[in-house]
């Protein structure tokens, strides 16, 4: 299918890519999304605990084998190659779903910047504050300035940010450009930039497109086609650091590249507009 240009909105990134991606959806399998919500429910509820009562650092390793167990009851089997470095790394990885932010999350304590919006979610917010997200108005630049600075900090502080420069989600089959203002925090740490490689696929080994959260789909939408699907392979790639430089254009095209190489989808380079300078 061809993915035309998202049409230019300022600084809020826009993705093309809608229902049209999704391959019709198949016959409900109902016992089987009935038993995958009921063990969501189940993990919610010791999530939400764990959270609450626990201290940072077991708060921290508590989220990632709640992430684990999120995605297991989904159907998502996680494949992971590649290693982390020792710490203090902004890792730029593709966005596809919500499936990789989870994957990411397994991996160690990582701070994610997310939305504003994310961050007023029921259940999901509560989570992702005391995770320690870092929050950002995608739809204006008043706050991003702050955002960066916040991300630097983290960094300094050793602490490894996950951040989805696209902006927004794809679906897999077409790709969005690296937006450039994030990796102003890894020049302004001096910390290195991780690319890390997302590709759903299949049983079969064909990309899991129907799994991609895109278009008009609301979380509970996106949801609900993961878990009438048999099963999903998330596959994320860990790729060699990029040293930071004083150039945060060429910093975003190697980590696209980087990650395209995987993928095999290209992340075009981002235009260059008036309402766009910051990115």
């Amino acid at each position: 299918m061809l993915h035309p240009a998202a049409p230019a909105s300022g600084w809020l990134p826009v993705s093309p890519c809608g229902a049209g991606c999704h391959p019709p959806s198949g016959r409900a399998q109902v016992p089987l999304v009935f038993s995958r919500l009921c063990c969501l429910a189940a993990l919610l509820v010791t999530t939400l605990v764990g959270v609450a009562l626990l201290p940072g650092r077991a708060r921290a390793r508590w989220l990632c084998a709640c992430y684990r167990a999120v995605l297991r009851c989904c159907g998502v089997r996680l494949r992971v190659a590649g290693e982390l470095g020792d710490g203090g790394e902004l890792l730029a990885v593709n966005h596809v779903s919500w499936i990789e932010v989870l994957a990411v999350g397994t991996l160690r304590p990582v701070r994610m910047v997310a939305k504003r919006e994310m961050g007023e979610w029921p259940v999901i917010g509560r989570v992702a504050r005391r995770s320690g997200a870092l929050f950002v108005d995608r739809a204006g630049l008043r706050g991003l300035r702050a955002t960066v600075a916040a991300t630097a900090d983290a960094l300094r502080d050793g602490a490894d940010v996950a951040v989805f420069p696209e902006g927004t989600t794809w679906c897999g089959a077409a790709a969005g450009p690296f937006r450039r203002a994030v990796f102003q925090a890894a020049i302004d740490a001096a910390a290195p930039v991780r690319p890390i490689a997302v590709v759903l696929r299949l049983p079969g080994g064909e990309r899991a497109t129907a799994a991609a959260f895109i278009g008009e789909q609301t979380l509970w939408d996106s949801l609900l086609r993961v878990l009438r699907l048999p099963a999903v392979d998330c596959e994320l790639t860990i790729l060699p650091a990029v040293p930071p430089s004083a150039d945060r254009r060429e910093l975003a095209r190697q980590a696209g590249d980087a990650i395209a190489a995987v993928t095999g989808v290209r992340h075009p380079a981002a235009r260059r507009a008036r309402a766009q300078m910051a990115a």
